[in-house]
């Protein structure tokens, strides 16, 4: 049968979620069959959806088709490329605060990291004053007066991102062309395609799994528990991000509290993630926040407690039940470097330890009420944003 590519693909990518070793917990492998559904759902989206001829830019991660540690205050999206082609990318810039463009060559995959080409935000194009840029990708020079990027050989994916940090933030839009097709008709589907496109999801769904186990292995598991890095440029990232990274294992009756400086960079924000390589839930509950959601100490600094107990304290971080998780900072849209001054500090303490060990306890304390409106914010924000 034609879908039997994707099938076979299927059953084994669930062998790989059924037997990834991390896993402990019924909820472990629980959590990893929701991500393989999410994984399927993704992987055939992009299949169907992919055109070199006549790209569009797709949403690879959400909250119901997550990888990669999906930031919660970022859309994604992607689009295929290629080096001997030009492109225009067209849309009004929202209120967020940050976009970014990212051309890689090549893909993640279980034993490669994919090549990057270029990376910028965009204070590096020209804007018009009602909010609309044209940026242009191509084999020619770079250009800066037509806001044109070349594109190296082997450059195959363009990635954008638009950031919040006020979830409330008004989206823009944005389109992809590709310049010499614009106008014309893409090729009507055959049953070879469709055979081929079935093939490619299922290749897609194993490597997926595959390459997203990996990352905890390599980036964060080899680091001392309980710890994180200073600030660092993040690899294959973006000139102006900066990340700190770890990994936290917890007892029920242990929190670990995290004191961070109050940056200046534009946008902060942190997060935890499982051992699948992806963010908790942080639609229902508070498992990140970033600069315009979390309380600051008069000290200028923040303090963020993750347990999976309740502190009482505004800025909680919800295991979910969790004892083993992925601790990221990131900061963007920077101009200066950052130093280890700007970084974290890790402290665990016993859970009841928790007030005594906030010097501003008092002021941290959060109602019942007022927790659950800051849920609130957070269904209504995800809502408005159409994310899924």
């Amino acid at each position: 049968m034609l879908t039997d590519p994707l099938t076979a693909a299927i059953a084994e990518a669930e062998k790989l979620v059924a037997t990834a070793p991390h896993i402990r917990t019924d909820q472990d492998l629980a959590e990893g069959y929701g991500y393989l559904a999410g994984g399927i759902a993704a992987c055939v989206h992009a299949a169907w959806a992919h055109s070199s001829s006549h790209p569009v830019l797709i949403t690879g991660t959400g909250p119901y088709a997550k990888m990669g540690l999906d930031n919660p205050d970022t859309l994604y999206w992607g689009a295929a490329v290629r080096d001997d082609a030009e492109y225009v990318v067209t849309g009004r810039r929202g209120t967020t605060c940050d976009l970014s463009f990212q051309v890689l060559a090549g893909n993640y995959t279980d034993t490669n990291v994919p090549g990057n080409v270029t990376a910028f935000d965009d204070r590096a194009i020209h804007i018009e004053d009602d909010g609309t840029f044209e940026v242009r990708f191509g084999p020619g020079p770079a250009d800066p007066a037509r806001n044109y990027f070349p594109l190296a050989r082997g450059s195959s994916q363009l990635v954008v991102r638009e950031v919040y940090s006020d979830w409330s933030q008004r989206r823009g839009t944005i389109r992809i062309d590709r310049v010499d097709t614009l106008g014309t008709p893409a090729p009507e589907p055959t049953q070879q395609d469709a055979a081929k496109r079935y093939e490619r999801a299922g290749r897609a769904l194993v490597s997926r799994v595959k390459t997203w186990l990996q990352f905890p292995e390599w980036f964060y598991l080899k680091l001392p528990v309980n710890t994180l890095t200073e600030p660092r440029r993040t690899p294959g990232g973006l000139d102006t991000q900066y990340s700190s990274v770890g990994h936290y294992e917890l007892a029920d009756d242990e929190a670990m509290i995290l004191t961070v400086p109050a940056s200046d960079a534009p946008y902060l924000g942190f997060q935890i993630g499982s051992l699948w390589y992806i963010s908790l839930d942080y639609i229902h509950h508070q498992t990140s926040l970033n600069n315009a959601q979390a309380q600051v100490d008069p000290d200028g600094n923040v303090r963020i407690v993750i347990a999976n107990r309740n502190p009482g304290v505004t800025n909680w971080i919800e295991t979910l039940g969790r004892s083993r998780g992925i601790l990221q900072f990131r900061w963007q849209r920077t101009d200066r470097e950052l130093t280890a001054a700007d970084g974290p500090t890790a402290q665990v303490v016993p859970f009841a330890a928790v007030a005594a060990s906030l010097p501003f306890h008092e002021s941290n304390r959060i109602t019942g009420e007022a927790w659950a409106q800051r849920i609130a914010a957070r269904q209504t924000a995800i809502a408005d944003r159409m994310q899924a």
